[in-house]
């Protein structure tokens, strides 16, 4: 009954900027935390950033500094701006939230993921 969908990603360039957005649909009645978390080839998933329903965010250590995690309630959608991209930034991106749906249920829900691949 909910739906995360991301889009965004593509090929870029080491160096290169991508914007990833990820937008809730269906029974949603309360959208919690929204992060963003990351997945390469052969390796675990491992979180990227996330922002509270108030706008307080965390990022992974990796990010240092290059990535910025927004929302926008109105529209249930988190976006992540991708910046100075490195090769080792390539991986499906998922998007995640923690929702309360219509029905009253509290669980996390994925996205399908969108593919960054960071080469030259």
């Amino acid at each position: 009954q909910v739906r995360l969908v991301e889009s965004g990603g593509g090929l870029v360039q080491p160096g290169g900027s991508l914007r990833l957005s990820c937008a809730a649909s269906g029974s949603v009645f309360r959208v919690y935390t929204m992060a963003w978390y990351r997945q390469a080839p052969g390796k675990q998933r491992e979180l990227v950033a996330d922002i509270s329903e108030y706008g307080r965010t965390d990022y992974a250590d990796f990010v240092e500094g290059r990535f910025t995690i927004s929302r926008d309630n109105a529209k249930k959608t988190v976006d992540l701006q991708l910046n100075s991209l490195k090769p080792e930034d390539t991986a499906v991106y998922f998007c995640n939230a923690q929702i309360l749906t219509t029905t009253l249920r509290d669980e996390p829900y994925w996205g399908q993921g969108t593919q960054v691949t960071v080469s030259s």
